[in-house]
């Protein structure tokens, strides 16, 4: 809790020294996998819903993982969300994220900012924590990227945990309603984890719209395995 204090504090430290103007931010996508509360830089009201889905097609566990969640930017570059992981039909974790935008840069092309996630789970009971720092950049018409680096799993047990947590995203703008993208995880420690995932996001009509991917997982005890994720999203 005192860690939720703290990001908390931080991140609303970080609002008042550096304000955000709404529209003074490049169009940079959100990762499909890897959880954003909103994009960077979203404006005062911004509300969203949606549900990520994914199943890992070969191994022991291919247990479908989906997380329904809420996001809401409170105020101009500030956003919140409250998250439900399951696994199957139960219940996991708890979750919460916290994020903050700094500002532009490069006259407008980079945005960059600051997220917190906490996750307390239900059968170790225990909270765990994340920061990480956040940079997008639109290159041109089509292309952009966006890049995390932080600190995770630290957590309020013994052992205290924290492991090093990598996420690149490369994107191509096929048309105002399409784009591709190929996201790539790390997360270090005993239990190393990587992820490549080549995908689709799509704009259905109105305030609808999916991600789509296919790729592979990788862990240290069972190597890599094909993975699938799906996204759906609806904007309020």
């Amino acid at each position: 809790m005192r860690s939720l204090i703290a990001a908390l504090s931080l991140l609303v430290l970080t609002m008042s020294v550096c304000p955000v103007h709404a529209g003074d931010y490049p169009d940079v996508p959100e990762p499909m996998v890897f959880d954003m509360v909103r994009p960077l830089g979203a404006r005062a009201g911004e509300l969203e819903v949606n549900t990520l889905a994914q199943t890992r097609l070969s191994g022991p566990d291919q247990v479908v993982e989906w997380a329904p969640e809420i996001e809401l930017a409170v105020a101009d570059g500030f956003a919140v969300e409250l998250e439900l992981p399951f696994e199957g039909t139960r219940v996991t974790d708890y979750k919460i994220g916290l994020q903050g935008t700094f500002g532009t840069l490069a006259n407008g092309r980079g945005v960059h900012g600051l997220q917190y996630l906490g996750l307390y789970n239900r059968e170790n009971t225990r909270w765990e924590s994340s920061a990480l720092y956040l940079l997008g950049f639109r290159f041109d018409e089509h292309w952009s990227m966006m890049a995390m680096v932080g600190l995770g799993d630290v957590s309020s047990g013994r052992d205290g945990g924290g492991r090093l947590l990598l996420n690149h995203s490369t994107f191509y703008d096929l048309s105002k309603a399409s784009r591709v993208g190929l996201e790539i995880n790390f997360k270090s420690g005993r239990a190393q984890e990587a992820l490549i995932m080549p995908q689709l996001h799509h704009k259905l009509g109105g305030d609808l719209s999916l991600q789509a991917g296919l790729g592979a997982a990788h862990d240290a005890e069972l190597g890599w395995r094909p993975q699938a994720g799906l996204r759906i999203i609806r904007e309020l």
